[in-house]
């Protein structure tokens, strides 16, 4: 472009001084006019360069743009795939929690099937042994308590006074109640004696309560045992004066104390056993 113009400038010199001054306004215009298109194509050529730079920091600006939506997308796509092993996982303890419970309902279940058939047992029991003993006697008791069937009679059916001989009407009674356990092969009788505060004073091999309280049933256990009983479901027991129903601060309440618990016992270990084995199961898993 300058070689152009120190071209044009030489010319006119030259021209100058060999033409006319029409030729030389001639000239002249037609140099003004090339200098117009000069400058017009500079104009033109900064604005491209403007562009171009503005062009290059779009694209630039793009591109940092375009790698940032590259990142995040991956960040999406790990984090999909973090959330679908969380789903999957959640999902499997789900079931893994329904199975659970599934389970747990199995063997509550079981439980109350077992207390259902035990309470049954019970209650087959002590409508057996009413209907056997089938007395109506304020000095007999047939009940249960804590789910043991039990048979209380007042010492003064089965005994004298200070004596642990039985007498003809307590076996009358036992005959009865023998009747009953000798149905239930399964079964168990434990005869447990009490007695009042009265110190037992009388000498002999009796040294106190204990002794006259186990010494009375062990009479009864072997009354049973002649009435047929099998000796191995029988068990002998004496709580003395250790355990009153009332105050022996009369002679009535005294009466009410000397008694005999005869505790018919179903062979229920195996109920007993399954409800255990479940609660510690049912522990164990929370």
């Amino acid at each position: 472009m300058k070689k152009l113009m120190i071209f044009g400038a030489a010319a006119l010199l030259t021209l100058s001084s060999c033409v006319s001054k029409k030729d030389y306004m001639a000239l002249e215009d037609k140099h003004k006019e090339t200098q117009d298109l000069l400058n017009t194509a500079t104009v033109k050529l900064n604005k491209c360069l403007a562009d171009e730079a503005a062009s290059a920091a779009r694209l630039q600006e793009l591109k940092d743009r375009l790698a940032d939506m590259k990142s995040s997308n991956q960040a999406l796509i790990e984090t999909s795939k973090d959330l679908t092993v969380l789903t999957t996982q959640g999902a499997k303890n789900v079931e893994k929690s329904l199975e659970s419970l599934k389970e747990k309902d199995l063997k509550i279940s079981r439980l109350q099937d077992a207390l259902t058939k035990k309470d049954s047992v019970t209650l087959a029991l002590v409508t057996s042994l009413k209907k056997e003993v089938g007395l109506n006697d304020e000095d007999i008791e047939i009940n249960v308590e804590k789910s043991v069937v039990f048979i209380s009679l007042s010492d003064k059916l089965l005994f004298k006074s200070g004596s642990y001989n039985i007498t003809s009407r307590a076996k009358e009674i036992l005959a009865k109640v023998a009747t009953v356990i000798n149905g239930k092969p399964n079964f168990e009788a434990m005869v447990e004696g009490h007695t009042d505060n009265v110190p037992y004073n009388r000498g002999g091999v009796l040294q106190d309560n204990w002794d006259l309280s186990v010494k009375r049933s062990t009479s009864i256990v072997r009354a049973l045992q002649e009435l047929g009983v099998k000796p191995e479901q029988l068990i002998a027991a004496g709580r003395g004066d250790h355990l009153p129903l009332v105050s022996n601060d009369t002679a009535e309440n005294r009466a009410i104390n000397r008694r005999t618990k005869i505790y018919i016992l179903p062979k229920i270990d195996q109920f007993y056993e399954m409800i255990e084995t479940e609660m510690k199961e049912l522990s164990k898993e929370g």
